[in-house]
């Protein structure tokens, strides 16, 4: 087939223009399906190996389901681009994760086919149990279905939403699409075989009927249920799923639309709360995805003939200052240990779990239990890493709270991908850790300016006896190299950059480039604050005595943030001078380029040049 030629495919603008077909036709759809989503995701970019995945799977439920008004809950949303091929935004598909262009993950306000929105792993099955709970409240006969994967239910919630729907007396399938497992032809073909029995109504009602038989005979339902259990468990691995109260089945190849079809067909009849493992290969159909799906998990453009990404050339990020930092550190630090909650290459921790295994604690996705984890470490005398996106962290919350810092542990917090993030959009950007991490008493917050504060901030952190964040954005920094040697700050203290007049511009991390340009345009003064927690308040004092007026500059949200301590502090030591406080203002951020959307809410060099000169217009003419 043509790679550029999809006659089929360019005919369903719709799922029910795909429920029009003969189901004979849904394989040729799988095909160019899966062929559109290589050519246009190596062109504009986006999550690549898991939509791949999904394919026959998306259809299979479009196909038997009546969509919208039936629900479909994708887990995470990076395998939902087939989903958004197939619900009428194929031509939209080539300007996802870009400014104005397509969300990268599921969005109710981009599609009534988008039944939640997601970003965050491990919320389908809770909010599909919500749905089929309102459903059957309403009085209204409709499917829900949760999609969810085998990385997305390490996570406790998962399990959480399962325990609770055992109790709820509503119908809903899950679907967990285990990318890990590897089903061989004479396998797959017994499980789908079972399966179809399984799923049956036939099989459905025997074992019913049987049930309600065996209630009159004293100690045989016992011994029946556990003939049944022992038979089930030599076939299907689904024990735990049943004794959660799921009926089981599976696993099914999840590239076979001949199995998956009467499988869930069949299922979706069925009473209760359903589960239907099935097998599918991240990057199907695409062999360097299958061979690399983490490095093809989400690409920049690349060129779909060559069995190879291109290399990157850019400059170290912060995520490498990190991860060069923690493998150095680790040579003369035998208490120390590094945790992260299944972002192993995010953030920069490959080299590090290879040269130090036994230092190393992937968790999975479960972000409560990374923070936890390390509360038990410090207590007895290791000296933890907890290396976390920013917003990840928010999950972790309570757990920060009151197992590190309410006993004042020993712990130390890398926090990645802090502010505007671009192309994951609102769920991923790191907006609020400066506001929800200066509330808590005990711990210290950094925001280094550049990569060398970068490394002897996270030296500091790690030497300072309690617990200690330093939080970095992603992507590159200035281009400079960091400091072999490492020496700690001094605890609380800023700098000033650039000495000017009239006003201070007191800069939060990394825009300081933008704040010293725009100082000097201005001749403003300008403070590398250094820390947000504890601040630097006899700095604070003395830019007051000698400046008519202050702006703070923070990649965080101004409520809350570092610019509301500097604040605070003003206000409390009667203070009078003019402030002005630049950071994301009260809403979230969509998804973008990073410098657009920092553009657009004025958290630039320009933008802080617009401040300063208007209050210096306000300086002058209050004279």
């Amino acid at each position: 087939m043509n790679p550029a030629s999809y006659p089929l495919l360019d005919t369903l603008d719709s799922p029910e223009k795909l429920r029009q077909l003969d189901v004979s036709q849904l394989p040729e759809v799988a095909d160019e399906l899966r062929s559109f989503l290589i050519n246009t995701i190596s062109q504009c970019g986006g999550h690549f190996a898991a939509g791949l995945g999904t394919v026959e799977l998306t259809i299979a439920l479009h196909y038997l389901m009546n969509t919208p008004d039936d629900r479909i809950v994708w887990d995470v949303g990076h395998q939902a681009y087939p989903h958004k091929v197939l619900t009428g935004r194929k031509d939209q598909l080539k300007s996802i994760r870009q400014t104005n262009g397509l969300c990268p993950f599921p969005d109710p306000q981009e599609s009534h086919y988008d039944t939640f929105a997601v970003g965050h792993s491990s919320t389908s099955i809770g909010a599909a149990l919500g749905m089929a709970i309102a459903a059957k409240q309403r009085g209204i006969h409709r499917k829900v279905v949760a999609v969810i994967g085998d990385g997305a239910l390490s996570a406790g919630m998962a399990f959480e939403a399962m325990n609770h729907a055992s109790t709820c007396d509503v119908d809903m399938l899950v679907i967990l699409n285990d990318n890990d497992m590897s089903i061989s032809e004479n396998v797959g073909a017994l499980n789908n075989y079972f399966s179809r029995i399984f799923s049956g109504q036939i099989y459905a009602n025997i074992k019913d009927g049987g049930k309600k038989v065996l209630q009159v005979m004293p100690g045989a339902q016992e011994l029946a249920h556990k003939v049944e259990e022992h038979l089930k468990g030599l076939v299907v691995p689904g024990t735990l799923f049943e004794e959660l109260g799921f009926n089981y089945i599976g696993p099914v190849d999840g590239h076979d639309l001949n199995a998956l079809i009467p499988t869930i067909k069949n299922m979706l009849q069925l009473k209760g709360c359903q589960l239907l493992h099935i097998g599918t290969t991240k990057g199907k159909g695409y062999e360097p995805a299958e061979k690399d799906p983490i490095g093809y998990h989400g690409v920049a453009t690349f060129d779909p003939t060559v069995s190879s990404l291109p290399k990157k050339k850019s400059a170290k990020t912060y995520s490498n200052i990190f991860g060069q930092w923690l493998c150095d550190m680790a040579k003369d630090e035998p208490k120390l240990t590094a945790i992260t909650p299944a972002m192993r290459e995010g953030s920069d921790l490959v080299a590090f779990s290879k040269l130090y295994p036994e230092k190393y604690f992937d968790v999975a996705i479960a972000e409560q239990h990374a923070v936890t984890l390390a509360g038990g470490m410090a207590i007895d005398g290791l000296k933890p890493i907890v290396a976390i996106y920013s917003s990840f962290l928010q999950r972790g919350y309570d757990q920060l709270i009151h197992d590190i810092c309410l006993q004042n542990l020993d712990v130390t917090f890398a926090i990645d991908r802090a502010g505007i993030v671009g192309g994951d959009g609102a769920t991923h950007n790191g907006a609020f850790d400066l506001s929800y991490l200066r509330c808590i008493p005990n711990i210290i917050v950094m925001a280094p300016s550049d990569e060398n504060e970068c490394r002897q901030m996270l030296y500091t952190a790690y030497h300072y006896p309690g617990p200690a964040a330093v939080r970095y954005p992603r992507g590159s920094g200035t281009g400079i190299e960091a400091d072999k040697t490492m020496t700690k700050l001094e605890i609380g203290k800023g700098r000033i950059t650039r000495q000017g007049q009239k006003v201070a511009i007191l800069s939060f991390g990394h825009l300081l480039p933008d704040a010293m340009a725009a100082a000097e345009q201005t001749d403003a003064t300008v403070v590398d604050m250094r820390f947000v927690k504890p601040l630097d308040e006899a700095l604070i004092d003395d830019i007051v005595s000698n400046h008519d007026a202050i702006v703070t500059v923070e990649e965080n949200a101004i409520k809350g943030g570092a610019g509301s301590a500097v604040n605070e502090y003003l206000l409390n030591n009667n203070h009078q001078v003019l402030v002005r406080n630049i950071g994301i203002p009260d809403r979230y951020i969509e998804h973008g380029n990073s410098l657009d959307l920092k553009k657009n809410i004025h958290l630039n060099e320009h933008g802080i040049l617009a401040v300063t000169t208007n209050l210096l217009d306000l300086l002058s003419k209050s004279r």
